[in-house]
């Protein structure tokens, strides 16, 4: 019996269509490589256009942001209160702080002049009985490997008043008890952090991003008395036992209804 061979050819056919059909997916990823190196072109015309305009209107709000502060500087305890009311911020202030920050004048955020290399925090200080610095700034810039660098003006604390983290705790004249939250840790601490999460790296960015374009709203976050609250929550439960006693009158008409129907 002769083998039929008519099949042979349809694999061979076969072979041929898979050597076309890859041949036609290589042309399409090419094609779509040229589309997708297009779009970053365009992409990356577009970011230079952003970073323009951000610098352009970063010069326009500069004497905008100069009037405030000087609104804000007859203002007692404006940055204090408001620093205070922010949900995160507020956390970083601990009693020693908040005296200093009585004596904190106006706050600077100043973006580099190309945006996109990095920024300054700037603290002005009234002459105070804690350090001799006016002028407090504190700088992050982001370098070409991908990483960050942090650089703090060194605080020249007064005899007695320098903080307790970073210093020797040995000094006598040190008097401040050592803590783990404050303010001036985390403004003297330049070590880079790779965690995202570590506060040292989210109080910048807070103060930068959420504090600093309107302090106003957190100005005047004024928390509800708690008298207030106390009478808010009276009249609600007040409210409750006249609906529940309303409620019960109702149920035992209802029952002397249906008793009257039954006879």
């Amino acid at each position: 019996m002769v083998a039929d061979r008519s099949k042979k050819p349809k694999v061979s056919e076969k072979g041929e269509n898979l050597d076309e059909i890859d041949g036609e997916l290589v042309l399409s990823i090419e094609k779509l490589q040229e589309i997708q190196d297009e779009l970053e072109k365009i992409n990356e015309e577009a970011s230079d256009k952003v970073l323009e305009i951000e610098q352009k209107y970063n010069e326009i709000r500069k004497p905008v942001y100069d009037k405030r502060n000087d609104i804000i500087k007859t203002i007692p305890d404006f940055w204090l209160t408001a620093f205070l009311s922010h949900p995160a911020l507020g956390d970083l202030l601990n009693e020693e702080d908040q005296k200093i920050f009585k004596y904190l004048s106006s706050l600077e955020v100043e973006d580099f002049k190309d945006v996109k290399s990095g920024y300054s925090i700037t603290f002005n200080f009234n002459a105070n009985p804690y350090f001799e610095d006016t002028k407090l700034v504190k700088t992050y810039t982001f370098l070409e490997e991908g990483t960050t660098k942090v650089t703090a003006t060194p605080i020249k604390w007064k005899e007695g008043k320098d903080i307790p983290n970073g210093v020797n705790h040995e000094k006598k004249r040190n008097k401040r008890a050592p803590t783990d939250v404050s303010f001036f840790s985390w403004f003297s601490d330049t070590e880079q952090k790779d965690d995202i999460d570590d506060i040292h790296d989210e109080v910048a960015e807070l103060i930068k991003d959420d504090l600093w374009p309107n302090p106003l709203t957190y100005f005047n976050n004024e928390e509800p008395d708690e008298e207030e609250g106390d009478e808010d929550e009276a009249d609600d439960e007040g409210k409750e036992d006249e609906s529940g006693d309303d409620d019960d009158d109702q149920e035992e008409d209802d029952d002397e209804g249906e008793e009257e129907d039954d006879k």
